[in-house]
């Protein structure tokens, strides 16, 4: 089998409702733009991947093709081989190994995770907020969560006033004692927002001294630059609050540099973005050798969150990320380019058990929405 052309559509959907992501202080997201590909082969299988958001900026396809076409796309080894060398000249090329996985497993007839020693039962999840809301809109939301089965939400911390942030914890606390609470900083990015601010470590260490006095603390996520591995480790001394990142790391090696310096407590990879399936799963391997925590980060699009499950269902992991911030950003509106969007029943996700990837794209759509 071979590799015979990529293809790529650009895509717009527009959301229901606007979000305004925390993590871009003072932008309303209207769009959720994705780039979705179709890696064909000679033998009439195609697998499909997908970049969204601020990636889709990065066009990759004429190097992509320069590398992978003409080469065998079961041979997942080699093609990261050949993904190494893409990633030498920028573009993050991890979701072209997430294609050819689909495409093996549509060659089997079995979905990704049963080739790799997974298994298709449900996953904790945890809901993921997206957005800055004050005290009574966050208990709403929370409260409809919990009503759903959730047993755990990520709040997000970027206002200003960092103790109104606090305060919304607090108050969640106080109105739900035994659910499980994340923070995410967003401090992570190397390139930072318009209007974004870094903290500095006594920032930090302040709101993981709040935390630790709310208690029942998941995580504190992204307090630094994710190659801030001394900060970071720094900090993870000094509370007892588990510190988590890595979505945004770039390859296998930065989270050999997590676990050498004892930065982290909760490794967060995403396929797509971090690493790809097969090297997903060797970072979970070292999570589980040095007693961490996998939690894979899941916030890009239905294809995106679709290769996070078929990981999470053959690791380890402690949870898997539900992306949720009604009415803007809703499982419609993240996996607008599946003919059905995966869906969390009793606080828990189910990986698709379908062949490869397991899910199936809204065709019609995207040849609607392609520009």
């Amino acid at each position: 089998m071979e590799i015979t052309d990529i293809t790529e559509y650009t895509l717009e959907y527009e959301m229901d409702a606007t979000f305004e992501p925390s993590w871009y202080p003072g932008f309303e997201q209207s769009i959720h733009r994705v780039q979705l590909f179709e890696v064909e082969t000679d033998a009439g299988i195609t697998g499909i991947t997908s970049v969204s958001g601020d990636a889709t900026r990065v066009d990759a396809l004429d190097l992509a093709r320069e590398y992978l076409v003409g080469e065998d796309p079961r041979h997942v080894e080699q093609r990261l081989e050949d993904l190494r060398s893409l990633d030498s000249y920028g573009p993050r090329p991890w979701h072209f190994e997430v294609a050819c996985w689909d495409i093996v497993g549509k060659d089997v007839g079995k979905p990704v995770h049963a080739l790799l020693g997974g298994d298709p039962d449900p996953i904790p999840a945890y809901a993921s907020t997206g957005e800055l809301r004050g005290p009574d809109e966050r208990l709403a939301y929370v409260e409809e969560r919990v009503d759903e089965g959730f047993e755990a939400v990520k709040l997000r911390f970027h206002s200003e006033d960092i103790s109104e942030d606090v305060e919304v914890a607090r108050r969640v606390r106080e109105a739900f004692p035994d659910l499980t609470l994340m923070v995410d900083l967003n401090m992570a990015w190397s390139v930072s927002a318009p209007g974004g601010e870094t903290w500095t470590f006594d920032d930090a260490l302040g709101v993981a001294r709040e935390l630790e006095a709310i208690g029942n603390i998941g995580w504190l996520e992204e307090p630094f630059d994710g190659r801030n591995y001394d900060a970071l480790a720094r900090l993870r001394e000094k509370t007892d609050v588990p510190i988590a990142g890595g979505e945004f790391n770039d390859g296998v090696h930065h989270f050999r540099e997590f676990v050498d310096r004892e930065s982290l407590d909760v490794l967060q990879p995403d396929a797509m973005l971090s690493a790809g399936i097969l090297k997903g799963k060797l970072i979970a391997g070292l999570a589980d050798l040095h007693g961490l925590q996998f939690a894979p980060h899941t916030w890009n699009d239905g294809v995106g969150f679709a290769a996070n499950l078929q990981l999470l269902a053959c690791t380890n992991p402690t949870w898997c990320e539900y992306p949720i911030e009604p009415p803007g950003w809703t499982p419609e509106t993240r996996d607008f380019l599946l003919d059905e969007p995966v869906t969390a029943e009793d606080g828990a996700v189910r990986p698709p058990t379908d062949p490869g990837l397991g899910v199936a794209i809204d065709w019609d759509r995207v040849h609607e929405l392609a520009s």
